[in-house]
This record gives C-alpha cells, sequence and structure tokens, in this order.
C-alpha cells in the first residue's frame, strides 16, 4: 500500500530544559520516563497512514500483560522492544532484514508514529507493532518479565549539558529493569553518536551484573550488520563525528 505524502516538515530541535529545574529531585526518584515530548506536526500522508494502518498496526496501552503472539496476529517468534524510534527509517529496515523476529515499537512522537506506519504500508511489513506509549510503563505493565529477545535504544536524547546528564535515558534503574524483561542469552543494543554518552552507556551497562558485554576486549561492539546508517548518520560521519555501539547479552 502507497501512502502519498503531501507535507515536507522538519522537525525543530528539543528545546533545552530550564537550569530552574536542577533543584528538582532526580527524575528516577520522580518518574522514569523513556521520551521526551517533541514539537512538529503530522503530515497528510502520516495522517492517512494512521487512518488505515493504525488499526492493524498500533497496540494501545493497557496496564495488563500483553499476549505477544496475539499482538503479532499468531506469529510466535523473538520479541525485540524498541525504546524511541524517531522518524522510523532504520526501525523499517531492521524489520525487513530479520522478517522472522517481532518488533514492538515504542514512540511517543505522533508525527513519527505516522511515518513508520507509512513505511509498514509502503514496505508491505508485517512484523512491526508500535505502542504509542512511554516504554517504562510498557515494561512495567504490559511485558512480562524474562520474555524480550532484545532491546534496541538508538540515539536517545544525550543531554549534552552536564546539569542534565541525570535526565539520560540509560540509568542504572531503567539498565535493571531492562535485563529482567530480558530472556537468559537476549541482548540489549544502544548506539550514540555522543562520545560522553557512550562512556556513560558502557559504565552503566557494565555495572548490571545480569550483562555481560559482548566486545568485553574493546568496550564498544561493531556496528551489527542489520542496523543500517540513516541519512543523519551519515551526515555526521562525513563530518568526523564518531558513533559508538554496544551490545550486552544477559547471562545464562
Amino acid at each position: 500500500m502507497n501512502i502519498p505524502d503531501t507535507v515536507s516538515n522538519d522537525l525543530p530541535p528539543v528545546p533545552p530544559e530550564d537550569d530552574a529545574t536542577d533543584g528538582k529531585p532526580h527524575p528516577l526518584h520522580r518518574r522514569l520516563k523513556s521520551f521526551v515530548k517533541r514539537a512538529g506536526r503530522t503530515t497528510d500522508g502520516q495522517a492517512r497512514a494512521f487512518a488505515e494502518l493504525g488499526p492493524l498496526f498500533l497496540i494501545p496501552y493497557t496496564p495488563e500483560p500483553l499476549d505477544l503472539t496475539a499482538a503479532f496476529g499468531g506469529r510466535a517468534g523473538p520479541t525485540v522492544l524498541e525504546i524511541g524510534f524517531g522518524m522510523g527509517e532504520a526501525t523499517a529496515h531492521i524489520a525487513t532484514v530479520l522478517p522472522e523476529t517481532n518488533f514492538l515499537c515504542c514512540e511517543v512522537h505522533e508525527p513519527g508514529v505516522g511515518a513508520l506506519l507509512k513505511r509498514i504500508g509502503e514496505q508491505s511489513i508485517s512484523n512491526i507493532r508500535i505502542c504509542a506509549h512511554d516504554a517504562v510503563d510498557v515494561l512495567d505493565h504490559m511485558l512480562q518479565p524474562g520474555t524480550l529477545a532484545g532491546v534496541h535504544v538508538f540515539f536517545p536524547d544525550p543531554w549534552h549539558k552536564k546539569r542534565h546528564n541525570k535526565r539520560r535515558l540509560i540509568q542504572p534503574e531503567f539498565v535493571t529493569k531492562l535485563a529482567q524483561h530480558l530472556r537468559p542469552g537476549g541482548y540489549i543494543h544502544c548506539a550514540t553518536d555522543w562520545q560522553p554518552y557512550a562512556e556513560q552507556m558502557l559504565e552503566v551497562l557494565g555495572a548490571e551484573p545480569l550483562l555481560r558485554n559482548t566486545a568485553a576486549d574493546t568496550g564498544y561492539a561493531d556496528k551489527p550488520a542489520y542496523r543500517p546508517l540513516t541519512k543523519f548518520e551519515n551526515r555526521g560521519l562525513k563530518l568526523g563525528h564518531g558513533v559508538w555501539d554496544l551490545v550486552f547479552e544477559k547471562r545464562a
């Protein structure tokens, strides 16, 4: 199904948080969230994708366990949770190169959800389901411990300012939550183009006793073949920016 797009729209960057928030409690003590609200509007093509494909591929959030096999139309395959997929370029690619894997993808940014739905229609992808809700709630209430084959966290907000580092997604509490939801041998794959965040990821993931680094000698993994280079990543590489992949497995 080809859903035409009639509006070109570049999304503005996320505005920095006011420094006055520094006096508030640590975000993990308030409420852990997996997202930052972003501006942007849905295009005509994305709106059509919502209307035509949403009923088939959107999973509503409910605070009760999700039957993963039923959610994927009876497909009993390994399930990978993706947290934050942007506009869905990499997600759609990975789903096509790993057709036997089911991908449950969490994203609260409506234009991004619409864009991925549009890709699903254009590429006839059947192994993606989208929950437009906070991944923390999905983990806490919809997914059972020990059920995930993998977790993808690609290019989360790096919160560049040191005073805002505490807002980064990859924190000890969250990594423990992810590890508990992995089955033995399951993996967490993170990627970032911000070296200080890569170093924090390496430290936090390495400190989780349920996990082991698949690249113990070097710390950072080679980019797995399934993860594509997006246009934004290619642009950064041409400017000399680095990209760091980290792949940790759950111990048996």
